[in-house]
């Protein structure tokens, strides 16, 4: 059986979409790691907090694997690139609601059958 895409992208999508559609701002919550493109000196705590409201950006491109688009910092224009992956929620700043995601230790985990339980019990042949 093929892998199903992630729901991650649809959701976030969905979540803007209903911020703008309600006129709420939306905030993008974001952990910055070595694939994420976005200004250093706003990173607080490995994270970068984002307004995503129509009038605060430019060239919004919300795909399947990244979110693009142009944001000014201090008054100058910046290039953002955020992996889905990387995002780990996205609300509404007037009233919290949205959503959060789960961080994963490992996106490309295996079947149940093949994840290792760190507390799974070991066997150890013994020879008296």
């Amino acid at each position: 059986m093929a892998k199903s895409a992630s729901t991650k992208p649809y959701l976030v999508r969905a979540i803007y979409e209903w911020c703008v559609a309600e006129q709420y701002t939306p905030y993008l919550l974001v952990k910055i790691d070595q694939n994420t493109l976005a200004p250093r000196a706003f990173i607080k705590d490995g994270k970068i907090l984002l307004n995503l409201s129509p009038g605060s950006i430019k060239d919004l491109l919300m795909g399947d694997e990244a979110i693009t688009f142009t944001a000014r910092f201090n008054g100058a224009p910046e290039n953002l690139y955020l992996p889905i992956s990387a995002v780990e929620g996205i609300y509404a700043k007037e009233n919290g609601e949205g959503l959060f995601f789960e961080a994963k230790e490992d996106q490309e985990l295996g079947s149940a059958e093949t994840k290792k339980s760190p507390n799974k019990p070991k066997l150890t042949l013994v020879k008296s």
